[in-house]
């Protein structure tokens, strides 16, 4: 029996209108930083930020009615909704089930997976175990999340990061010189302390002391999340080009998780790749977690920087710890 090959048929983003400028920060005297100390640090100008009372599924059924379109698939012949985020809309029902309602998929499963940051690329794996196996033929694979939700904006080394945004793909079997060539996820929970949020779920609840001590929000160790960070995506990265018997000089487009450009920088140099062959977007919108790769993704597809038969490489890391890679032949036209 041959192996199915799964792959990438359809990108969509969405992305909240408000933009939250570095002045903005400026104004905050507590934070005491400015434009210039911002950009320096993270490569960051601006990030989006989603207005009261919108929720997660709102920004990812876009997304995915975007990349539905691109694929030329109705949401109603979908097999299995994936949604990466560690911000849902509420802890019952998932994000992913208020995905498939919005967009009427009826006889699609569906399911929240929690990464941090690494949500996507966690997903998009799942989703090619589910491919490959004959199990599903045609899944939509979500990364999104709402990190101004879970932002302390009276600590400076986070609330400088974070933007809002939703990214998705509509993954099927494709012809076996296309998709997926190669894939792996890691984690490392010893080392989770380093990227956390303290409260809210079985362990410490929500409650007054808990809101209190601001332990609902984001909270991270910069310097050692940066060194495990870079070392993790590059191997990563190089274990994937490794499997599939591929070279980086071989690579027509690398996307890593938008965290900091300080942080994509360092995975690039230590790579050796091209700056040509790299798609960045956090000048524009920020560290949006598992939304980060496959908004970028959407947006490198858009612009024409990736064309059938080219080789994709995308890596993320996230809290966790957590971080993985996926390569694959691109299989759209």
């Amino acid at each position: 029996m041959t192996r199915r090959r799964a792959g990438i048929v359809g990108t969509g983003s969405a992305l909240p209108p408000t933009v939250l400028t570095n002045a903005y920060f400026e104004s905050l005297p507590e934070l005491r930083t400015s434009d210039q100390w911002i950009i320096e640090h993270t490569g960051i100008r601006e990030r989006r930020k989603a207005a009261p009372g919108e929720g997660l599924s709102l920004y990812a059924t876009e997304a995915a009615k975007r990349a539905l379109e691109m694929a030329n698939l109705a949401a109603e012949e979908l097999d299995l909704i994936i949604c990466g985020t560690f911000t849902p809309d509420v802890p019952i029902p998932g994000s992913s089930n208020l995905i498939q309602a919005n967009l009427a998929a009826k006889r699609a499963a569906a399911f929240d997976l929690q990464a941090a940051c690494s949500g996507f690329v966690y997903a998009a794996v799942v989703a090619q175990q589910f491919i490959e196996t004959g199990k599903y033929r045609r899944v939509l694979a979500v990364g999104a999340d709402l990190l101004s939700r879970v932002t302390d904006f009276t600590d400076r080394t986070t609330c400088i990061l974070f933007g809002d945004g939703a990214g998705a793909v509509v993954m099927r079997d494709v012809e076996p010189e296309f998709g997926i060539l190669a894939s792996n996820i890691h984690s490392d929970g010893a080392q989770g302390q380093f990227l956390t949020v303290p409260a809210g779920g079985s362990l410490l609840p929500a409650s007054h002391e808990t809101v209190e001590q601001r332990l609902h929000f984001v909270r991270m160790e910069g310097k050692a999340t940066f060194k495990i960070a870079v070392r993790s995506m590059e191997r990563s990265a190089e274990d994937a080009l490794r499997q599939a018997g591929y070279g980086v000089e071989d690579v027509k487009l690398f996307i890593a998780h938008q965290a900091n450009k300080r942080i994509s920088d360092a995975v690039v140099d230590r790579l050796g790749l091209s700056p040509d062959r790299v798609y960045e977007n956090i000048e524009r919108v920020g560290n949006t977690s598992a939304g980060s790769i496959p908004i970028a993704l959407d947006e490198a597809v858009r612009q024409g920087r990736v064309r059938q038969g080219d080789l994709v490489l995308l890596t993320a890391f996230g809290g966790g710890l957590t971080w993985g890679s996926v390569l694959l032949r691109w299989a759209i036209k």
